[in-house]
């Protein structure tokens, strides 16, 4: 009998130079997480930071891979291995260049969509069968190097943002960890505006 349900996987950047870039918001859904449900996210586990509490009533476990983005696979396929979890049992939560700023999409499953750290996770795990919080960072034409949008530091009018986009995230993760992905979909898919939408 596994020791945990869920292991929810927040991919970023180690170092206190990513910490506020767009690429690191898995780390800081990691971070609302813990700290909403005192866990304490400080334990070296499988080339990651972990830790192990209660959320919703179920047993969960937080890592943040501490790997870089793009070499995230080995990492979380590691803690799903060793704690004798599915595919399945995974919630990764990454950023999406693809979505607008301050936009949620919860997935069942999926391709990567071009994100190398999502790629990663896929390879190493041998399946896209996964549940996914996605966080919109830009949307719309880009211009320039993708790299140079996500590894950028938030202005500070995002930063004022930021607390409402974590907070939000936070409880769609807690929601899939308590009801499952398909009514966490309905109620927490939105799109910058605040609309839900029905993709």
């Amino acid at each position: 009998m596994p020791e945990f349900e869920k292991l929810v996987v927040g991919l970023g950047n180690p170092g206190a130079e990513y910490e506020f870039t767009a690429h690191n918001l898995g780390f800081l859904v990691v971070d609302r997480l813990a700290e909403r449900n005192a866990i304490r996210v400080t334990r070296k586990d499988s080339m990651s930071l972990v830790g192990q509490g209660s959320i919703g009533g179920h047993r969960v476990m937080l890592a943040k891979p501490q790997t870089f983005m793009n070499l995230s696979g080995p990492a979380v396929n590691g803690l799903l291995m060793k704690n004798e979890l599915a595919a399945e049992d995974l919630i990764l939560v990454y950023d999406d260049l693809d979505l607008p700023w301050m936009s949620v999409r919860i997935r069942p499953e999926g391709s990567a969509g071009g994100h190398r750290g999502v790629d990663s996770v896929i390879g190493a795990v041998g399946s896209k069968s996964f549940p996914r919080v996605r966080l919109g960072i830009h949307g719309g034409q880009r211009e320039g190097n993708g790299a140079q949008i996500v590894l950028a530091q938030f202005k500070r009018a995002r930063k004022k943002e930021l607390d409402e986009l974590l907070g939000y995230a936070a409880e769609a993760v807690e929601s899939i960890i308590a009801g499952g992905v398909e009514k966490s979909m309905a109620k927490y898919n939105r799109r910058a505006d605040g609309l839900n939408e029905d993709e």
